[in-house]
């Protein structure tokens, strides 16, 4: 089950408690701390412990090429099977890719469309993921107003988006700009008996989600290398058994005739460091408590969203408990177009040396902050205190 929707406009309002620092959390990484890193939602940061790994492994590499490129497929298939256990997966149907948008188009290539067929999406799923599915077939797109309250209300309106021509649903787990579940169990159970194949991007999912292969989509993606600490170009794709045997790697390999997921593995003489390096980023966030770190990182988030609903013009959108983003909407005339939260966003961070996602959206885009085991309450109080002064120009 989904945790419930929480709308902060219904909720009474309050001072945010100002929460702790998670203790050691920053020394865990390589970041400049004259940064505000509070956009850790887009590229992710990597631990120390598992750049060294990646580090060791690329001594491996340059010390005796032909000795790690001989047996890499099945150190590769010995990484995955750690990942797998960590999620809950089964490792034959899960492979390694460098990125979501990948998984979109190894996931929709693989799927039998007719003439006439449509694919639906909606207005928060990211673009490459959502240009990938117009590739394939004519798409139907299901606006859903970012203040919608709940999972529920989310559900019924993806529904009524369907037409009789609707053969694949492509959603996000977890929006990227609005911090919102959309293919929650209960959606992807009624698409799945109205006929439909379900595509998820979970781009978000791994570690931020306790169980993010939950609902049994024919097709999940997900990228390890945000929540899941891995080293960048690290992500999964999970291919329910009956599809299994339509995936066709984007690139020919010598692993072909092994089929999934070998043949979407094998990159020739790719840098699979990143790989193998993996599982050591969901290690440590076992080591660290996983529950505990969600926990911290959702009332981060909570508390720089608090702070930032104080100031006038800002809406706080519903939210799920539990994850660690949050989104609000800002005041019309702001950030409307991509070009505009470009200029936002970067201004933003070369002034204040602040890092967060300004989205576009008609009639006002938004802003995201993130919560994360580097990030500090005084980060989010410096946000607020100086992020007016950048909306009227």
């Amino acid at each position: 089950m989904t945790q419930p929707t929480t709308d902060p406009k219904s909720a009474p309002t309050a001072a945010p408690t100002r929460p702790s620092a998670f203790p050691g959390g920053p020394q865990l990484f390589r970041l400049d701390p004259a940064i505000a890193h509070l956009n850790h939602g887009s590229f992710g940061a990597v631990p120390l412990a598992v750049q060294e790994v990646q580090a060791t492994l690329l001594e491996e590499v340059h010390t005796d090429p032909d000795a790690f490129f001989v047996d890499v497929a099945d150190r590769i298939a010995a990484a995955r099977g750690r990942v797998a256990a960590h999620l809950g997966a089964d490792p034959d149907g899960l492979a390694f890719i460098s990125n979501a948008t990948e998984g979109a188009n190894l996931a929709l290539n693989a799927i039998e469309l007719a003439d006439g067929d449509e694919i639906l999406v909606t207005d928060h799923g990211y673009g490459t993921v959502v240009a990938a599915a117009a590739r394939r077939a004519p798409v139907t797109t299901v606006a859903l107003d970012p203040d919608l309250p709940d999972e529920d209300a989310v559900r019924e309106a993806v529904l009524a988006g369907l037409t009789p021509r609707t053969k694949v649903a492509l959603l996000d787990q977890i929006s990227s700009p609005t911090a919102r579940l959309i293919a929650t169990p209960e959606l992807l159970a009624d698409l799945a008996a109205r006929g439909v194949t379900t595509v998820v991007d979970g781009a978000h999912a791994p570690g931020m989600l306790a169980d993010p292969l939950a609902g049994g989509a024919d097709f999940w993606f997900g990228n390890l290398h945000k929540w899941g600490y891995a080293p960048s170009g690290s992500a999964l794709l999970a291919v329910a058994p009956r599809h299994r045997g339509r995936i066709r790697a984007l690139v020919p390999s010598w692993e072909d005739g092994d089929g999934f997921p070998r043949s979407v593995e094998n990159r020739a003489t790719a840098d699979y460091t990143g790989w193998l390096a993996a599982p050591e980023g969901l290690d440590l966030l076992d080591r660290l408590d996983a529950a505990k770190v969600r926990a911290h990182n959702s009332t981060l988030a909570a508390y720089g969203a608090a702070l930032l609903a104080e100031l006038p013009g800002l809406t706080p959108l519903p939210y799920a408990a539990g994850l660690g983003m949050r989104a609000l909407r800002l005041p019309p005339g702001i950030a409307e177009t991509p070009e505009s939260a470009r200029e936002l966003r970067e201004r933003i961070a070369r002034e204040l040396r602040i890092r967060v996602l300004i989205w576009p959206w008609p009639g006002g885009g938004g802003i995201r902050v993130c919560g994360q085991l580097y990030t500090r309450p005084e980060e989010y109080e410096r946000l607020a205190a100086e992020f007016p002064a950048h909306l009227g120009r």
